[in-house]
């Protein structure tokens, strides 16, 4: 799965330190979530697309194999 969510971030001009803050997680958690090492909780998701006035399904990017068994 590809994680598109530095580019809305990049995009929106706001530091990831305000972002990490306003979703109540710490800076070291975020950049785990842009890594894609780890997935927010779906309130935390839903808050960070109205901080970057973005849909939830634009900051991920299913591929064939994500889930090929």
């Amino acid at each position: 799965m590809k994680v598109h969510i530095d580019k809305y971030i990049e995009e929106s001009g706001l530091r990831k330190g305000f972002i990490a803050k306003k979703l109540d997680i710490s800076s070291t958690q975020l950049s785990n979530v842009l890594a894609g090492r780890s997935f927010l909780r779906t309130p935390k998701l839903f808050l960070l697309g109205k901080i970057l006035n973005c849909k939830v399904d634009d900051f991920y990017e299913f591929e064939d194999n994500d889930y090929s068994k």
